[in-house]
């Protein structure tokens, strides 16, 4: 067996986009949890990944999107976030953190079989990674406290497929790295 590493997926936003009325309250409540996931894995030495979507910048590198965050009206759901030093970043554009991404390779040059998906939102992003994950072979676990939607019902679908559809161990952020 490999090893692990927490995906933080599109948690570097500037809520500027459609639905993201609807977003902020889920983040906001999620962001505990998120953060504690966080210092949990780096305690125990787990990489870090983020996969992030690059808004359209098509000339814009991982510091850029952070600083473009960090300089809106909604950083204080960032900040805590933020990566750190050791932190890996791939910056996509699309929903799947795999489609057309260096993430597969990045995977399997660090060893990593077991992906913690964290993040937003749940019935998209999360859900399409999740499959992408399971067609790799890769094992997927999804703590559903530490996951952002929009559509409360969607993602509660989304939780249940990926466990049912895709073999994803879904549970609580408390249950990882305690």
């Amino acid at each position: 067996m490999g090893k692990t590493a927490l995906i933080v997926i599109d948690m570097i936003n500037t809520y500027d986009h459609q639905d993201a009325e609807r977003l902020i309250p889920a983040a906001e409540s999620v962001l505990p949890k998120l953060t504690g996931l966080l210092e949990r894995a780096r305690r125990h030495g787990v990489p870090v990944i983020y996969v992030n979507d690059n808004f359209g910048e098509w000339r814009s590198h991982h510091g850029e999107i952070l600083d473009k965050a960090l300089s809106g009206p909604h950083a204080g759901l960032v900040e805590p976030l933020r990566p750190d030093e050791s932190s890996l970043f791939v910056v996509k554009a699309r929903h799947s953190i795999f489609y057309e991404t260096p993430l597969t390779y990045l995977l399997h040059q660090q060893g990593i079989d077991r992906l913690v998906l964290c993040g937003q939102v749940t019935e998209q992003c999360v859900l399409y990674s999740a499959l992408d994950a399971h067609i790799r072979h890769l094992q997927v676990i999804v703590p559903r406290d530490a996951v952002a939607h929009i559509h409360a019902d969607l993602a509660d679908a989304a939780l249940v497929m990926m466990e049912r559809n895709m073999g994803a161990r879904v549970c609580d952020s408390g249950e990882l790295w305690t």
